[in-house]
């Protein structure tokens, strides 16, 4: 059963499954996206350049796979559109973290054109393993009225 606009709750909490993040994925994004980055692409530059232990995830592949995960409680939203988003970067994602993404109900504001559906923003986390944050933001959503 699809979740109505009226039926989300502001404060409301949804966590996502989890999924663990491979050097094929790493590789698969930079060949998408065309970013080959060394901090990306390049073990030995980033050890030698950086502080980091190793490669790291492309913060959109990050956040792509983030929107990807199945969240129960958020998958039946009645989602008309995918409004807007914004991640801030917080900490880096190697291979072999696993992620999850955890949406808090921000705020909502009936359409005034049709007030049974409307916009819903939710705050965003994406947290790694230890239940670190490695993403913050948040999605903006137009959320289907009852028909």
């Amino acid at each position: 059963m699809e979740v109505t606009f009226d039926s989300i709750q502001i404060g409301a909490t949804y966590r996502s499954a989890g999924r663990t993040i491979i050097d094929a994925d790493i590789v698969n994004f930079a060949g998408l996206s065309g970013d080959f980055n060394p901090l990306h692409m390049d073990e030995v530059w980033v050890r030698e350049n950086t502080n980091f232990p190793s490669r790291i995830a492309h913060g959109l592949l990050v956040h792509s796979i983030g929107e990807g995960l199945a969240c129960p409680g958020v998958t039946d939203w009645k989602i008309l559109a995918f409004l807007e988003t914004q991640r801030r970067m917080v900490k880096p994602v190697l291979p072999g973290d696993r992620i999850v993404q955890q949406y808090t109900v921000a705020a909502k504001a009936p359409s005034t054109k049709n007030p049974s559906k409307g916009v819903v923003e939710v705050h965003v986390s994406v947290l790694n393993q230890a239940g670190e944050v490695v993403q913050e933001g948040y999605n903006k959503y137009l959320i289907g009225g009852a028909e």
